[in-house]
């Protein structure tokens, strides 16, 4: 089995015991199930959701690092795919803008949670979501098709990123844009810090630097880049304090070394 294929089982093994968990017990843990780590008080990564239009509770699993779907520009009419919809949260709120003559897709490898998403959809009567199993690696959907697309700390548990944003741009009709929410780093961290920060803040193992994940976005062919937001993952001193001295942790304060949840917004070339 190749190292890609690892990590994929791993990721899928890791959210089908997500699935059967509720929000509250993700929120109890710093990265949902099976990352090793102990409780913590809040989650460092998700965001409030419960404001949006759109909002259901129970696709709410407290997964995501920032709202795309509030900075996606969706407009009545639209066909919005979400890639890694989970149990379908983005795919709920994103179905409350493209209204009736709209159309919303959510892709996810994991059987449990494309369930728990369609059944979700079913009690609610909503039509004009669906949900389909597939990798981000080879996305289940035509070219050209999507006008939107957005994901929610998805793409770092990606092992070919390139790949991906490959496949993002071929699904989406020219003068189509994304908005996609994920986690990077900034400046080197040693790999000391690494391993306690992927204990702490969720797993970000595959967490790339913020300037190399523009570049991904950028070489697969979309134009128009943009950080729509940016946020720092803040990790406790106490946790910082195991792999540094007092002078360390002050100087990696200083130079603005991290972890962020960032929001990036680009189009695809074309009409």
């Amino acid at each position: 089995m190749s190292s890609e294929n690892e990590i994929k089982e791993m990721v899928k093994e890791k959210y089908a015991a997500i699935a059967e968990q509720s929000k509250g017990q993700n929120l109890s843990s710093c990265c949902g199930s099976g990352c090793g780590c102990g409780p913590v008080e809040f989650s460092v990564m998700a965001e409030d959701y419960s404001k949006l239009p759109g909002y259901i509770a129970d696709a709410d699993l407290a997964l995501g690092c920032g709202l795309p779907t509030e900075f996606a520009q969706i407009r009545t009419g639209d066909t919005v795919v979400d890639l890694g919809s989970g149990a379908g949260n983005d795919c709920f709120v994103a179905r409350s803008v493209v209204g009736a003559t709209g159309r919303v897709i959510g892709i996810d490898m994991t059987t449990p949670m494309i369930d728990k998403a369609r059944a979700n959809a079913a009690r609610l009567g909503f039509a004009n979501v669906e949900f389909r199993l597939g990798d981000i690696e080879n996305i289940p959907i035509d070219s050209d098709s999507a006008d939107v697309v957005v994901s929610n700390c998805v793409m770092n548990l990606v092992p070919n990123k390139t790949k991906a944003f490959a496949e993002t741009f071929r699904i989406m009709k020219p003068g189509g844009h994304f908005s996609i929410s994920d986690i990077v780093l900034q400046g080197e961290l040693s790999e000391e810090l690494r391993q306690e920060a992927t204990l702490y803040a969720g797993c970000i193992a595959g967490a790339m630097q913020k300037d190399d994940y523009l570049k991904t976005i950028s070489d697969a062919g979309f134009v128009n880049i943009a950080v729509q937001k940016e946020r720092r993952i803040d990790i406790p001193n106490q946790v910082l304090a195991r792999v540094m001295t007092l002078e360390q942790l002050r100087d990696f304060k200083r130079r603005g070394v991290g972890i962020f949840s960032i929001t990036v917004y680009a189009d695809k070339p074309g009409a």
